[in-house]
């Protein structure tokens, strides 16, 4: 399987068994057919990151673990079914579903083999956002289970999704990362496993989809790029079985702005081009301006400026509609001064620092929320330095990290060493001041 094995995982952490005593186990029931196998805790580790062990181990684990639970177990329930592994077929709903909360178990435990594991690339980053566009379609998401799901726990879910999505904006994805994985792990889960009508699945699996959401982006902040994607591809999977368009183009934006921050314009275009395509007329005006600017800001990346000039005015046109019609509760981060903020980063990437400056100036006069503030006058500050004025930097510098006091992120303070680093090649009573600050900041931060 792709990553790591967290369904492997959770069996072995129902079971009680270490790694040393699943190898320990495996050796002795492979001995009893005639065969020595000598495996140790470092071949469990490696079955654990994502390795598939050859037959018949994966059949001799299914054996060891049901003997230690005392039920059946099949290839499929400890990840290791070849069949349901194809990566060129979709995994049926109920397979998701399975690897889905085992993952979120695992990132709630904070299991190394998650925390570590590596973004995908390639087909395995395309495959989500293609399956999402093509069919087929969840017929029938009704379930029978141990508990009634209705109409109470998906306000539950969307109650939490507003919380922790305040929470990042106030505290950051340091904090917030934690608990939202929690709250999937140990609330939402029985959700999906109880009994319910296929019209409050759906409605179900949009709402824990916003959720998902919410616990990408808190990765995401905290710098856990591969545990991000994996939430955001789980929240486009939701975003297809509920059949909301207009909340699946609302996750690749998200899987968008991780591509530029990752260095990837051209999966980044890709991306919102698919978003905008797919979705079509049920993007919202906010959701259509974020996307296109954001397309803007990758064509700018790779040097293709006319392209990025009609892109942002694709994304101008789109953010005068805004407040014309209804817009998802999560497009709320559209907040005015947001678009003209990434304009003016988007021109600074073609060299055009007068209107970036234009831009960037009205981005400060909107109001926003704290982080919202953050990243304004870092962009602003970014843009001083490169016409040259660094005392204006370091004064915007400075009130950045007043509106950042209480929010630990992974991004920011990415952001906060390259303004470091800027920086430290003037030499002035308000630059020093600006690095003083900056180093005690990143030192409360490391």
């Amino acid at each position: 399987m792709a990553g790591p094995n967290s369904l492997l995982d959770n069996m072995l952490s129902e079971a009680g068994m270490s790694r040393q005593g699943l190898a320990v186990r495996v050796n002795e029931a492979g001995a009893r057919q005639g065969r020595v196998p000598r495996y140790d805790h470092t071949a469990v580790a490696r079955w654990l990151r994502g390795q598939r062990p050859r037959a018949p181990v994966p059949d001799l684990i299914c054996e060891v673990l049901g003997a230690q639970l005392d039920r059946p177990l099949t290839l499929a329930d400890i990840g290791l079914d070849t069949a349901e592994d194809d990566s060129a077929v979709p995994a049926p709903l109920p397979i998701f579903v399975s690897r889905t909360t085992s993952m979120w178990r695992s990132d709630h435990l904070q299991r190394q083999e998650l925390w570590s594991s590596p973004i995908a690339t390639g087909m395995d980053a395309v495959r989500p956002v293609w399956e999402w566009e093509n069919p087929p379609i969840d017929l029938d998401l009704s379930s029978q289970g141990d508990r009634h799901v209705g109409a109470k726990d998906v306000r539950t879910l969307h109650d939490a999704r507003r919380h922790y999505e305040h929470m990042y904006r106030r505290a950051g994805g340091v904090a917030t990362h934690a608990r939202v994985a929690g709250f999937l792990s140990q609330q939402t889960t029985p959700m999906l496993y109880g009994t319910f009508t296929d019209g409050v699945g759906r409605e179900l699996h949009r709402a824990i989809g916003g959720l998902t959401a919410v616990a990408g982006i808190s990765a995401y902040d905290a710098e856990l790029h591969g545990i991000a994607q994996r939430y955001f591809h789980q929240a486009l999977r939701l975003a297809k079985s509920s059949g909301d368009r207009a909340f699946g183009g609302y996750v690749l934006a998200l899987l968008v702005n991780q591509s530029l921050a990752l260095g990837d314009p051209r999966q980044a275009i890709a991306f919102s081009q698919a978003a905008l395509r797919t979705a079509g007329a049920a993007v919202s005006p906010a959701l259509r301006a974020d996307l296109h600017v954001m397309q803007a800001k990758g064509y700018a990346l790779i040097g293709d400026a006319a392209t990025a000039r009609r892109a942002m005015h694709e994304a101008e046109r789109a953010a005068g509609l805004i407040g014309s019609g209804s817009e998802p509760a999560e497009t709320s981060y559209v907040q005015p001064g947001l678009i003209e903020a990434q304009m003016s980063e988007a021109l600074i990437s073609l060299g055009d620092l007068r209107p970036a400056s234009e831009f960037a100036a009205a981005s400060l006069e909107a109001p926003a929320h704290a982080r919202g503030r953050v990243n304004r006058r870092a962009t602003a500050a970014t843009l001083a330095l490169r016409a040259g004025d660094a005392d204006q930097a370091a004064i915007l510098v400075v009130d950045m990290l007043d509106h950042a006091q209480g929010m630990e992120s992974g991004r920011l303070t990415h952001r906060f060493r390259q303004l470091r680093h800027s920086l430290a090649g003037h030499q002035s009573v308000a630059t020093h001041d600006a690095i003083d600050r900056l180093d005690r900041t990143l030192e409360l931060l490391a």
